[in-house]
Formats: structure tokens, sequence, C-alpha cells
């Protein structure tokens, strides 16, 4: 057996179980038990796995070092972002007062909102207002600091404005999702402004693709059990215990 096929083994093992150990894979492929040990050594310094006493376990949680740009966003997960996008336009009622954060998913969820709705939005993303203004809906965009790799607005002056505001749902981005951190972004001052949203909503929806699970990026701007989750699949069990998750795979 190859050395790169046996080690797709292992991480798919690995995946199935959550654990292995050095002595269960050197039986399984018939391999000694050193080979077994920098087969490990070589996924862990990829950082494919967490290296333990006599074997291996999955990865928990994945630190985000960087964010894309909302181009790159744009192109991942296209199928599961309509979804998600689609089921949150859906949600909006005519006399809702609704803040929709700025980001890849909530840009397209502006395309499914109604032409002529009679909800009102107030945005910090440039092509989201664009998108309701054309669509003859009624918008207001947050003064700030435009951060040019996100096209959104951001800082102290854009949360300042948030804070006068009382929206009935508002809907968020997030860089990744686990159960101790929460949800989380890269940048403070776009956190901060999540954040504001969420404290002025009185209800609010985190909207992300599956692969954003257990991922932690530098900054918390909310705990889990203050946003309900609009996603294409989530199976941790742990997460949906701590706050509402729905699921809109079709």
């Amino acid at each position: 057996m190859l050395t790169q096929e046996r080690r797709e083994l292992i991480l798919e093992l690995l995946n199935q179980n959550g654990s292995v150990s050095v002595n269960q894979l050197s039986a399984m492929y018939n391999t000694s038990e050193s080979t077994i040990r920098r087969d490990l050594v070589a996924l862990s310094n990829l950082g494919k796995l967490n290296r333990v006493h006599g074997g291996a376990t999955v990865l928990s949680q994945e630190f985000l070092k960087a964010e894309d740009s909302i181009e790159a966003k744009s192109l991942k997960n296209v199928d599961q972002k309509l979804m998600i996008a689609e089921y949150a336009a859906s949600i909006i009622n005519d006399n809702d007062f609704v803040f929709i954060d700025a980001g890849s998913t909530t840009y397209l969820m502006t395309t499914f909102i109604k032409e002529g709705s009679k909800a009102s939005f107030v945005t910090n993303g440039i092509a989201h207002a664009k998108e309701l203004a054309q669509k003859g809906c009624r918008v207001f965009v947050v003064g700030g600091e435009l951060k040019e790799t996100t096209e959104a607005i951001i800082g102290l002056v854009a949360a300042g404005n948030l804070q006068k505001y009382n929206f009935s749902k508002a809907f968020i981005g997030a860089n990744g999702i686990s159960e101790k951190q929460g949800f989380t972004t890269p940048d403070t001052d776009e956190a901060m402004l999540k954040a504001v949203a969420i404290e002025r909503s009185f209800a609010s929806y985190i909207l992300c693709d599956a692969t954003k699970f257990n991922k932690v990026s530098a900054v918390s701007f909310a705990s889990l059990d203050s946003a309900c989750i609009i996603t294409d699949k989530c199976n941790d069990d742990k997460i949906k215990e701590k706050t509402v998750v729905k699921e809109v795979v079709q």
C-alpha cells in the first residue's frame, strides 16, 4: 500500500471513530508500528489530527488564521449558501425592521427578498444595500469605516450608529462556530458591530454553512444561546443543545 493511500485511510477511519491507536492501525494495514507513528507525525504536522500517547484523535476545532476576500467567499459552498439564504429571506415579514450583516451568505439572502417588500432594512454591506434599493426596499446604510476585503462598514462609528436602532430580526455572518467560543470572526471592529446588532435585536440568526462548525476565529462576538443558527447541516449535538439550529438541506 502506498504511503499516501494509507494516510488517507487513517484519516477516514479517524473521522468515523474519533480516535485510533497505533496497534489498531498496524494490524489493519499490516504495517510496522514505527511506520504508523511516522504517518501520525506527518498528519499531525499537516494539521490533520491530534497526536496522543499510543495513537491519535480527531481535531475537535480548527483555528482560522486568515480571512478570505469577499470574492473568494462567494465562490465557496454556493449551493449550501443559496439554500440558507432562501430560507432566511422567507422568514422576513412586511412589518419587520431588519439588520443584515455584510457577508457572502447574507448578500445572497438579499437576492431572495421579494420586490417591494414592506420591511425596512439596515445594513453595513455596500452590495447588500444596492441589491435592496434596486428591489424598491426601504434601506439604511450604517456609516463608518469601509473594510476593502469584505466590503463591510465597520468600526466604532458604525457600532455607535447601530445603538439607536431596535431590530425585530438580525441576520449575521460568522467565520467560526464552536461550543466554547461561540460565534467568532477575525476582525475586532467587525465583531463589535455584530455584537451590537445581536444585542439590539429581538431575534437574531447566524447564517452559516456546515464548514463553519468547530472552527474558531480570533474574536468571539456572541455566545451560542444568543442567536439561532440557519445552516445546511449540523452534526454537533452539543451545539444543538445550546441553541436552536435550523437545517435547510433539501
